[in-house]
């Protein structure tokens, strides 16, 4: 196993294939490929991958069609892929449950940049190694609540009532970035660079698709909390600005 872990790339163009297994393997990856949808899945299931790099265009199934499938069994990194650039295309694999999405042409660089920007991702209370908290933000908490909803930071997992809730990565960081900042409004572009990974760079550039994608995820959240839109009870919009967490209710 390389020093990253593995990944699979499913892609029926042979050249992108082997351009995308080159730069997996460069960053340290082992990788394995399908050229199918179906074969991809099996390559999934069978090797546990931490990374996934995912067609939209396949020559049985779908990429969306594949997601779904992966997303019953594996809560891998998955990064789609698309030779349209078309914002529907963007917003469809993010509601299907990618964690990002590249247009064709890319450049190597900038894969192994979004590659790189998902592995930094916190998953234990302390954040990633060597990063200093937002000036202002809470400290981190490894059990947070908030109105029923539990969140493990340490386990990245999620309780609504005592039932656990099934959320992709970047729904989970989203999630706990809104519940650990105690109520205090978090714009779109906060949102995206948390999703990115990029939680300390305030200077990294975010466009309107990165925006409308943070309001994918949150409507998926929305989605799966079961949220009532007239009297939320986690999730607020701030118009024109971006998000906050809902006051605490209090019980009679």
């Amino acid at each position: 196993m390389g020093e990253q872990g593995t990944a699979v790339v499913i892609e029926d163009d042979e050249d992108v294939r082997n351009l995308l297994s080159a730069v997996l393997q460069q960053s340290g990856f082992e990788v394995h490929s399908g050229a199918t949808g179906r074969d991809g899945v099996l390559a999934v299931r069978g090797n546990s991958p931490t990374v996934v790099t995912l067609d939209v265009g396949l020559p049985d199934i779908d990429g969306f069609e594949v997601l779904r499938r992966i997303r019953a069994f594996s809560d891998c990194y998955v990064i789609m892929l698309t030779a349209r650039a078309d914002e529907l295309d963007t917003l469809m694999a993010l509601q299907s449950g990618a964690d990002d999405f590249l247009t064709k042409p890319f450049r190597p660089r900038e894969l192994r940049a979004r590659v790189a920007a998902m592995l930094r991702r916190p998953r234990e209370a302390g954040g990633p190694a060597g990063a200093s908290p937002e000036a202002g933000a809470a400290p981190q908490q490894p059990v947070l609540r908030h109105n029923g909803l539990v969140l493990h930071q340490e386990t990245r997992t999620a309780k609504l009532f005592d039932a656990e809730i099934s959320l992709t990565r970047s729904e989970f960081d989203l999630l706990h970035d809104l519940m650990r900042s105690g109520g205090s409004v978090r714009t779109k572009a906060d949102l995206v660079r948390v999703v990115r990974g990029e939680q300390y760079r305030d200077a990294a550039y975010v466009s309107d698709v990165d925006e409308r994608a943070v309001e994918v995820h949150i409507g998926n959240l929305r989605k799966k909390l079961r949220e009532d839109p007239r009297q939320p009870a986690w999730l607020v919009t701030v118009r024109g600005v971006g998000y906050r967490l809902a006051p605490e209710r209090v019980e009679n």
